[in-house]
């Protein structure tokens, strides 16, 4: 391509980094381009919130008139920035390959608690101006104080320095990419599925007139497709709900196996709890159709003890559901003699780590595993961190743990009627099992639920010992608690994507 071309991008380090990324793109593929700033009203704008121009065009109008009239060639822009119904004459003739899409958690170190989800200290002031990001984090941390928070990146990391907050949330992607150095603080990566990002979030987008053919034919080979095909999804849920940028909404889609999965947080306003949902290969119309069907109100019985801070309780209750929490199992401790030697320490659930509470201490020099997000939260909140996370069903969890364990050693505390899930995946050589605790059968009759969700195979054998499944939806909390079902007979059951209460509230709104 011999004409040279011209990149209009806002002024912002970065705006302007994305801008520069680009321009050394196009060099390689034989393009050569200058690039021209051009100032926005959402530069200028500093009394809206973030959630009211992300979609709306406060940031891409300026730039798309100067496309439209052949004042530049290319915009670049933040993706999540553009209008999902965008001007005739321009399309987006490539996407990037997205960076990471998670929000993080940045913590003034003077403001960590450890012992708090997200090492958060009790009340602190967080700094967003997202309603998105303030109704998700009060499902999570409904005692945390909302300071609004507005500037670019750097200009909101120096409020945060100098004390204006004890946290502030922003996007993972900007970090990266300015590769900016946060040494100063305590950082917490949000999970992506639990804290829902933006849609399109983490991804550039690539803007040209729509007659222009022969740059639309260079750009092309800077596309994303799989991107493409992802933001999509997310993309067309936001256009659907006419205007829902108002909206504290979060949707993100994960394309893995021929499955397309996305998640879905949406609330009324900024300060209420959202529902959420999760769907596989579904297409947005569906999306919007669950979203918008009005919910019934439904019965939901659990198969664990809850307390009022349970993120199971508290979403499904402010959404009208009726919540039922009956462990149908009963725990007991055992003696123990002996804490063995061991490299790890694998908890396979809060249980274990109740039963060992007094002996936690002698584990400060062993590496820690969690099955999943709750027993990790366990954990932190005895004080310990844990060095390995597992996600996914029990089979992945068991595959991922015992490629980090390698050639060492592993000390599982387990019930007195552990199914031992994780071991069999691990040379027995590496396996020490110390049981710490009983548990048995509670007869409770469990009847006239919409819902029954089982959270282990134990409580599954101990349903069935006075209770029959007659028009209840079925629930199991992951793989293994699904087969205990499958071996009662119980066939049509729905699983949740992770081990997890949020995970197995995602299930329920999603089925009702």
């Amino acid at each position: 391509m011999k004409r040279k071309i011209t990149i209009g991008s806002r002024g912002s380090d970065l705006a302007l980094w994305q801008a520069n990324h680009v321009q050394k793109q196009l060099e390689d593929i034989g393009i050569t381009a200058d690039i021209k700033i051009i100032k926005t009203k959402g530069d200028n704008i500093q009394h809206l919130s973030f959630d009211k121009m992300e979609g709306k065009g406060f940031f891409t109008k300026e730039i798309e008139k100067e496309l439209l009239d052949g004042e530049i060639d290319l915009a670049v822009h933040s993706h999540k920035d553009l209008e999902t119904t965008p001007p005739k004459e321009l399309i987006i003739a490539a996407v990037s390959e997205r960076e990471n899409p998670a929000d993080i958690l940045l913590i003034n170190k003077n403001s960590v608690d450890k012992t708090k989800l997200w090492d958060l200290k009790n009340k602190s002031a967080v700094g967003t101006s997202s309603a998105r990001r303030k109704s998700q984090m009060l499902l999570f941390r409904k005692d945390v104080v909302f300071k609004d928070l507005r500037g670019n990146v750097p200009t909101r990391i120096n409020k945060l320095l100098n004390g204006e907050y004890d946290a502030i949330i922003i996007a993972q992607a900007g970090v990266i990419r300015l590769n900016l150095d946060l040494s100063a603080f305590h950082k917490i990566e949000l999970p992506i599925k639990h804290f829902i990002p933006a849609p399109a979030q983490g991804v550039l987008a690539l803007q040209t007139r729509e007659t222009d053919m022969e740059l639309r034919h260079k750009l092309s080979a800077l596309n994303s497709i799989k991107t493409q095909n992802d933001i999509a999804i997310e993309r067309k849920v936001l256009n659907l709900l006419d205007g829902g940028c108002q909206l504290p909404l979060g949707v993100y889609c994960e394309s893995l196996d021929n499955t397309r999965k996305t998640w879905v947080s949406i609330s009324s306003s900024h300060n209420a709890i959202p529902s959420r949902y999760y769907f596989e290969n579904a297409s947005a119309e569906n999306i919007i159709n669950e979203i918008n069907t009005k919910k019934p109100i439904a019965s939901v019985f659990i198969s664990r003890n809850l307390d009022e801070n349970s993120i199971f309780k508290r979403i499904l209750n402010s959404n009208n559901l009726k919540v039922t929490a009956k462990s149908l199992i009963n725990l007991s401790s055992v003696s123990i003699k002996d804490i063995y030697s061991s490299d790890w320490v694998f908890f396979s659930s809060s249980a274990s780590i109740y039963f060992l509470k007094e002996h936690l201490y002698k584990f400060s020099n062993r590496k820690i595993g969690a099955i999943g997000q709750a027993t990790a939260l366990a954990l932190q909140k005895e004080g310990i961190k844990a060095n390995f996370i597992g996600n996914g069903d029990t089979h992945k969890v068991a595959n991922d743990f015992s490629e980090v364990l390698a050639q060492d050693i592993a000390l599982f505390p387990i019930s007195n009627s552990s199914i031992k899930t994780i071991q069999k995946s691990i040379n027995s050589n590496q396996v020490i099992e110390l049981v710490c605790y009983n548990n048995s059968p509670i007869k409770h009759n469990v009847v006239n639920f919409d819902f029954i969700v089982f959270t282990s195979p134990s409580n599954v054998y101990s349903f069935f010992e006075n209770n029959e499944i007659n028009n209840s939806k079925v629930i199991a909390i992951g793989d293994t608690t699904k087969r205990a079902l499958n071996k009662c007979g119980v066939n049509n059951v729905l699983v949740s994507w992770e081990s997890s209460e949020l995970a197995l509230a995602d299930t329920i709104f999603s089925n009702l």
